[in-house]
């Protein structure tokens, strides 16, 4: 069982400024982490549109040095910048923002990125204009085979992720939305706790199948009922059991990234943790 996290959960330091990513990586390392997650982010990001070729790549030697993976890369970009916002131009800069970070997964030597369809609205989106349903799913396509034709030249991987935007709200939608694209570099990246607001994570696992790419692992409670309900792993509804063994029966053999929104002290020394247990668990099963 390949133990991941993602850069987004290491909290900034006092000066306010996000950590090295270089000393991240040997960090998660240390704490017996097998992968690593970075994340392309705005400017001033450890990465972001501004990152070159030679840095991407000095990164990639540095995760090799330090023995980590980075399978995959992720980008909150979307959120702020919609592949599915009413405005022509606003979606042409998601194209371009999934169109860079495809490039840096590349340099980085990863198969796979994390991707945000676009969204209907978002409780923590707020300024986001509410748009139609039908308008959403037609833009979304339209904007994620732009992107595509990147991918097809870079041999990256598009996870689609089912994120809380009112949109791709069931594992038979998100299936019909993968498999119209007819690439195998079109899948899905799965998140554990997100799928807790829309029903069960295994009935998702048994339905998208070898369409998973990547598992963002994390835990819910259901009688909160939103944002604050995510909590830590295992400290929560999820159903692990049934969710492990969902995806052994979908033949996954990749990563569990932990992901923590926002970052918080002892994140990651509480995920490897949870992680670890989880594995001597079903291992005893």
């Amino acid at each position: 069982m390949k133990k991941g996290i993602n850069f987004w959960a290491f909290p900034p330091g006092r000066d306010g400024k996000q950590p090295d990513l270089v000393s991240v990586l040997k960090y998660a390392k240390d704490l017996g982490y097998d992968t690593f997650e970075p994340t392309v982010d705005g400017e001033g990001a450890p990465l972001s549109a501004a990152t070159s070729q030679k840095e991407a790549e000095s990164i990639r030697e540095a995760a090799d040095r330090i023995g980590i993976e980075i399978p995959t890369v992720a980008s909150g970009l979307a959120w702020g910048c919609s592949p599915t916002h009413p405005d022509a131009t606003v979606r042409a800069q998601a194209v371009e923002n999934t169109r860079t970070t495809l490039q840096i997964a590349s340099w980085l030597g990863a198969e796979t990125i994390l991707y945000l369809p676009g969204m209907v609205s978002a409780v923590f989106v707020p300024d986001f204009p509410t748009q139609r349903y039908d308008l959403v799913d037609e833009r979304a396509r339209e904007s994620l085979a732009k992107a595509l034709e990147t991918a097809q030249k870079l041999n990256v991987k598009i996870a689609v992720e089912n994120v809380w935007n009112r949109y791709l709200l069931s594992p038979v939608e998100m299936r019909d939305f993968i498999d119209s694209f007819k690439s195998d570099l079109v899948g899905c990246y799965f998140d554990t706790g997100n799928a807790m607001l829309y029903g069960h994570p295994e009935h998702w696992i048994e339905v998208l199948g070898k369409r998973i790419f990547a598992v963002h692992m994390k835990d819910f409670r259901v009688n909160v009922g939103n944002l604050d309900g995510f909590v830590d792993l295992l400290a929560g509804d999820v159903d692990f059991a049934a969710v492990m063994a969902a995806l052994d029966a979908a033949g996954y053999r990749k990563q569990f990234t932990i992901e923590y929104v926002p970052p918080a002290l002892g994140a990651a020394e509480k995920g490897v943790a949870a992680l670890r247990a989880l594995e001597m668990f079903l291992n005893k099963g």
